[in-house]
């Protein structure tokens, strides 16, 4: 109650309850049909005869039950089954998370009768079975809960006239996302004028050029295709070469930044990217020209390899030119504060649930090293709470819960009931761990990870929007350009020079010569002087 973001968070989740319960009933609804089908097809013959090390038996060793009991052996049934109806929810939910059901499948594709030793494939039409339900019952009815999420959300929207994700957001942090919204409406403002020194004009002209551009992209590729040649034990001639290869590539970049610090001047230093590339060649030239005395020193050679690995991030220069790739790390911008409160929910959750599993499952016993499945281990369990932080977090994703579910189940005569005096021993809680891990995985997995999928589509949704009709990097196009006919920035530039003007725009702005009769269409205002404004046109 006084951490304001989760307060909303959870409001605005409470408002999606009773959609989410509906998705739930359809759900139960759909899969009992499927319940009950598994249970007259494979009721009761998931039961095999095993050997003293657990494994089964070939069926040519012992054929049916009567057989395994008079040889010795132990007829036991599987932990998963579908005996009846609520063990064939149990099973179907292990198939519709994709956690192990391939196992499940496995054992009805070799079911065969009652009482029946089972082998391989001997019930092959059990296929259909479970691939009629994984695309009706997983693909269709699981992927509910993410459209009754975004729907409900959506009727949220309508009804306070705000958007999806400033429900999720405080008031500094509708602050923060209006701040970004603008910053990403605003108009490029920085024209670098060409100089009027005709030696500076050619390094200007170079460095705003983007056949320039596209080169030093061409160098960026081949610098990072270089780095990934780079192997373990690799021969000493190709360790000689990427050492060339990597002098080779600075030596470039260092004339790539000159260029551009004489064409554009103090201007150079205006715009982010270019101090960032600044930055990683400065990093490179030290990590090249210290790098023999640095390996003398107690400095690990490791932190020049990380020195080198920055000079990938110059591909994120690629940014800029990617409008659909800017978009996309836009959108996940503006979301962080909507996410970052889902996150403390979802934190705050699984707090309680390592709290639970502690006091409840704390003294489980724990499979022995080498053991088959990826259930509970030394480090993955339940006896401390930061152990517990860890295997909840990794069963947010619903990665191998059916194992650990299993762990969780464990029965005498594989337990100890009487371990340290304790009530269940080291055993246990068949009931208590199928509620405790469902539970868990329908709030976390499938309803609260979904409300991240709904905030980004919100602001993807926006980020669309706002890209209709003449975008900002059309507009950006259009200042750099105009600067190129008009250096000293006075915002007008002649009426003979407005044709090559127009042709040197790109699409959609611009129109190829011959454009005469198009630009006197325009029927703008000319100014005295026969000038005509950047705003006319």
């Amino acid at each position: 109650s006084r951490w304001e973001g989760m307060k909303i968070v959870v409001n605005a989740l409470m408002s999606a309850i009773p959609a989410i319960f509906n998705v739930l009933l359809v759900c139960l609804v759909f899969w009992l049909i499927f319940s009950i089908m598994g249970v007259q097809f494979f009721g009761g013959r998931f039961y095999r005869c095993v050997g003293e090390d657990g494994q089964t038996l070939p069926v040519n060793v012992t054929s049916n039950v009567e057989q395994c009991l008079s040889l010795n052996y132990s007829w036991v049934n599987r932990d998963i089954n579908f005996d009846n109806v609520g063990n064939a929810y149990l099973a179907l939910f292990q198939v519709a998370t994709f956690e192990g059901w391939t196992e499940v499948m496995e054992y009805a594709t070799d079911a065969t009768e009652v009482g029946q030793q089972p082998y391989t494939e001997a019930n092959f039409p059990a296929y259909i079975y479970f691939v009629t339900f994984i695309i009706c019952g997983s693909f269709f009815t699981l992927n509910l809960f993410i459209g009754v999420i975004i729907d409900n959300f959506n009727m949220l929207k309508k009804k306070y006239e705000g958007g999806i994700v400033e429900m999720f957001l405080t008031e500094s942090q509708k602050a923060y996302y209006t701040a970004m919204l603008k910053l990403g409406r605003r108009k490029p403002q920085r024209i670098v004028t060409r100089p009027h020194n005709v030696y500076l004009q050619v390094f200007y002209d170079v460095a705003m050029s983007r056949r320039f551009e596209m080169i030093v992209f061409l160098l960026i590729v081949l610098n990072m295709i270089a780095m990934t040649v780079e192997h373990y034990q690799q021969p000493e001639q190709i360790t000689s070469i990427l050492d060339k290869l990597n002098i080779a590539f600075t030596f470039l970049f260092c004339i790539e930044a000159i260029i551009k610090i004489i064409g554009l001047r103090q201007y150079y230093f205006t715009f982010p990217w270019n101090v960032f590339d600044l930055t990683v060649i400065v990093m490179s030239v030290v990590g090249i020209v210290f790098e023999e005395a640095l390996r003398t020193l107690v400095i690990s050679p490791t932190l020049l390899r990380v020195i080198r690995l920055i000079r990938i991030g110059r591909i994120l220069r690629l940014i800029k030119a990617a409008k659909g790739i800017r978009k996309l790390l836009f959108a996940l911008v503006i979301s962080l504060p909507a996410l970052f409160n889902i996150g403390a929910l979802l934190f705050l959750i699984t707090f309680d649930y390592a709290i639970v599993g502690m006091s409840i499952f704390g003294h489980v016993k724990i499979p022995e090293l080498g053991s088959v499945g990826g259930g509970l281990s030394e480090l993955i369990n339940f006896q401390t709470f930061a152990n517990s932080m860890v295997l909840l977090f990794r069963l947010a994703t619903s990665a191998g819960w059916n194992d650990v579910l299993d762990n969780l189940m464990i029965q005498p005569p594989n337990c100890d009931p009487l371990y340290l005096n304790l009530p269940n021993g080291n055993c246990g809680h068949p009931t208590i761990a199928i509620i405790y891990l469902v539970t868990y995985i329908i709030i976390n997995f499938m309803v609260i990870i979904n409300m991240y999928i709904a905030v980004i589509l919100e602001n993807l949704s926006q980020a669309s929007k706002e890209d209709t009709g003449i975008s900002e990097e059309d507009i950006e196009m259009f200042y750099v350009c105009w600067s190129q006919f008009d250096p000293n920035a006075s915002q007008f530039i002649r009426h003979c020079q407005l044709s090559d003007f127009v042709a040197s725009l790109d699409p959609p702005l611009g129109i190829e010569q011959p454009n005469a009769p198009a630009v006197v269409a325009m029927a703008r205002p000319i100014a005295s002087g026969e000038g005509s404004h950047s705003q006319a046109i």
